[in-house]
């Protein structure tokens, strides 16, 4: 056994004139699975000092390497390499069944479940799946409650940057979509498609109450609750019930305090777009109600309403109608 040992230890002696390149390879085989380099900052290991190095810049904000094109810098230099397809126009992943060519191998990887209609991502929550990860990212939104996006203008926030864009169209006024027909402008394509039916002559969705009839079948469904008196949304702050959903929304305001229209002449804001307008009147002289008997004009129907009360015989002088229908 000792006689084992000499010679082992007499070969080692021996192998001193072994090359660098066998030497670093007998090196890397001790240190298999060994992590020596300990990054101080987050204690990640290395078994080598250059992917330490490499790794260090994650901490540092180091980025040496430069886009001669643009001058966008980059932490790692095959980000860089990447980037620079931008440039190149390569796109050197391609898709057999169909041709279409990609910059990124995972853009590629994503297109395919497009093909294939596999859906990977799954919610650990409600089991739902879905086939990219970013759309799984924005649905858990869903059972976290996180809403990342806010409105600079209200503060209400949404789960999705799409959602708060739309919002952002309260605000702006921003009105795309013009009506052909007569001018009639709107914030979303939803808002002119549902408005064009008035202008069709057709309405064939008549209530089987009244007799009632309609361009859409959603203004039906709508109408025929009035007869039913059924209230399917009900608010779970103080349980109130609603014909319609949007009915439900503006209610919902008066226990959030949200205010989404602001007065564009002065600092007040409105929880519905009817009240901001009416007080909008008030900044431009707009009154368009004018009572009948002393010819005295006001900015508000309801106004007019209490002149009458107030100042004339309701003998001489009968209320108008002033039913919602009837209101400005």
């Amino acid at each position: 056994m000792m006689e084992e040992n000499e010679e082992e230890k007499h070969h080692c002696v021996k192998s001193g004139d072994i090359n660098h390149s066998q030497t670093e390879s007998i090196s890397l085989l001790n240190r298999k699975d060994k992590k020596c380099f300990a990054c101080h900052q987050c204690g990640k290991g290395f078994t080598r000092k250059h992917n330490l190095e490499v790794h260090i810049r994650i901490h540092t904000g180091e980025k040496p390497f430069t886009c001669d094109q643009c001058g966008k810098t980059f932490t790692f230099e095959q980000n860089l390499k990447v980037h620079m397809r931008i440039h190149t126009g390569e796109k050197p992943f391609t898709r057999d069944q169909c041709g279409k060519t990609f910059t990124h191998k995972q853009d590629l990887e994503v297109h395919m479940s497009i093909h294939t209609g596999e859906k990977t991502f799954t919610c650990d929550q409600c089991g739902k799946r879905f086939t990219f990860k970013q759309n799984l990212k924005v649905h858990m939104r869903i059972h976290t409650g996180e809403k990342p996006f806010s409105c600079d203008e209200c503060g209400k926030s949404f789960k999705a940057m799409g959602n708060l864009k739309r919002h952002m169209i309260i605000h702006t006024e921003e009105k795309l979509h013009k009506c052909d027909q007569c001018g009639k402008t709107f914030s979303w394509a939803s808002g002119l498609k549902r408005h064009l039916a008035v202008h069709l002559l057709e309405k064939p969705h008549s209530c089987s109450f009244c007799g009632k009839s309609f361009s859409l079948l959603q203004h039906l469904n709508v109408h025929q609750k009035i007869h039913t008196g059924e209230k399917a949304h009900v608010c779970y702050e103080c349980g109130k019930s609603f014909i319609a959903a949007e009915d439900l929304k503006v209610h919902w305001r008066t226990h959030t305090g949200e205010k989404p229209y602001k007065c564009s002449h002065c600092d007040r804001r409105f929880s519905q777009s009817g009240i901001l307008k009416r007080h909008e009147r008030i900044h431009t002289g707009d009154k368009r109600y004018q009572c009948t008997a002393c010819r005295m004009c006001f900015s508000c129907s309801y106004s007019l309403c209490r002149h009458t009360k107030n100042n004339h015989c309701k003998a001489m002088f009968p209320p108008q109608d002033l039913s919602p229908g009837n209101r400005e």
